[in-house]
C-alpha cells in the first residue's frame, strides 16, 4: 500500500527549519514569526472560496439552520472553541453553532489520535444530531483526508445538507467531499507535520471569518458592535453601557436604567431609549423588524 501521506504540504520538511535544535531561543522565535507571518497571504488566497461557502451558510441560517463544525484532533479543537464563542459574542442559543470532534468531549483535553480514522463514527455523529436540509456542515482537517470529516461530511450531504470543507493541501479529498471546498495551502511546518502550527492557525483565521460573517449577515452585530451581547458579568456590563451611550448619545443614567430594565439586553435598551418605550414593546418592535436592530431604529 503506498502511503500518500509524505506528498501532502503540510508534511514535508522545509530545510529553512532543519537546524532548530541547534539554534539559540530568539533565533527559532524570530523563525517561528516569520513563519506565521505567511499564513494570512494564505489565508487572503482563499478568500473567494470563503466567502462563497459563508453565503450559502448564512443564507441556510436566515431560514433556521444551523452551523456545524467537524473535525479530528487540533481541527476539532479549534471548530469547537470557534462553535463555543458565538453564545457570549452573538447572544446565540448554544444550539445554532457546533463543533463536533472526534472521540468525543475528551478529546477536547487529551489526544484521541486513533478517532480521527473512525468515518463511522463521524456519520454517526451527523446522525445522532439529526441534521437536516438547512443545516451547513463545515468539515475541517489539515490533511483534508481525515476519514471522521469524510463520514461527517457523507452522511450530511445525504441527509440534504450544505456541506464545506477547510484544509491545507491542494487536492483534498474532503474538498470533493464538499460543495465547498477551501483549500488554504501553508506549506511546510517548522516542526515538521506539527499541523498545530500554521495549519492550526489558518483554520482558526477562517474559522473566525465564517462564524463572524455569517452572524454579521444574520443582523446580530450592529455595525461593528456586539448588539445581542448580555451583561452578565460586570466587564460584559460594562461594554454593553458604553455601547448603548455609544449608540444612542444618552447619558449614563439613562442608559443604565434601560439596561436594567431590559434585563441587560443591550439592544432592547437601545430601542426603548431611541423611541421611547418599554422593555416589552421593544422587544416586539425587535421581533416585528426580524430582530435586525438598523431596521427596527428606522422603522
Amino acid at each position: 500500500m503506498i502511503d500518500p501521506l509524505p506528498e501532502l504540504s503540510t508534511e514535508q520538511s522545509d530545510p529553512r527549519y532543519s537546524q532548530i535544535d541547534r539554534l539559540p531561543t530568539e533565533q527559532i522565535a524570530r523563525l517561528m514569526n516569520q513563519a506565521d507571518a505567511e499564513v494570512p497571504v494564505a489565508v487572503a488566497a482563499a478568500v473567494p472560496a470563503i466567502s462563497a461557502a459563508i453565503d450559502a451558510i448564512a443564507a441556510r441560517m436566515a431560514e433556521g439552520g444551523r452551523l456545524l463544525y467537524v473535525g479530528a484532533g487540533t481541527s476539532g479543537r479549534l471548530a469547537v472553541l470557534d462553535a463555543s464563542e458565538c453564545p457570549p459574542t452573538f447572544g446565540t442559543d448554544p444550539s445554532l453553532v457546533q463543533g463536533v470532534i472526534a472521540g468525543g468531549p475528551e478529546a477536547l483535553t487529551r489526544s484521541i489520535e486513533g478517532a480521527e480514522d473512525d468515518a463511522e463514527a463521524g456519520a454517526a455523529a451527523m446522525k445522532d444530531l439529526e441534521v437536516g436540509a438547512l443545516d451547513s456542515v463545515v468539515g475541517v482537517s489539515a490533511s483534508g483526508r481525515a476519514p471522521f470529516v469524510l463520514g461527517a461530511l457523507a452522511e450530511a450531504a445525504g441527509r440534504g445538507a450544505l456541506t464545506a470543507a477547510l484544509s491545507c493541501n491542494t487536492g483534498a479529498p474532503l474538498s470533493a467531499a464538499a460543495e465547498h471546498g477551501i483549500e488554504v495551502v501553508v506549506g511546510p511546518e517548522v516542526v515538521a507535520g506539527s499541523t498545530r502550527l500554521k495549519a492550526g492557525t489558518a483554520q482558526k483565521l477562517v474559522l473566525n471569518m465564517i462564524s463572524t460573517i455569517s452572524m454579521v449577515r444574520l443582523g446580530r452585530t450592529y455595525g461593528n458592535k456586539m448588539i445581542e451581547m448580555s451583561a452578565m458579568n460586570s466587564k460584559l456590563a460594562s461594554r454593553a453601557l458604553r455601547m448603548v451611550r455609544e449608540i444612542t448619545g444618552a447619558d449614563a443614567a439613562t442608559a443604565g436604567a434601560a439596561l436594567e430594565a431590559a434585563g441587560g439586553q443591550a439592544k432592547t435598551a437601545v430601542v426603548m431609549i431611541q423611541h421611547g418605550l418599554d422593555a416589552d414593546a421593544a422587544r416586539a418592535l425587535l421581533e416585528s423588524h426580524g430582530e435586525r436592530l438598523s431596521d427596527a431604529l428606522s422603522g
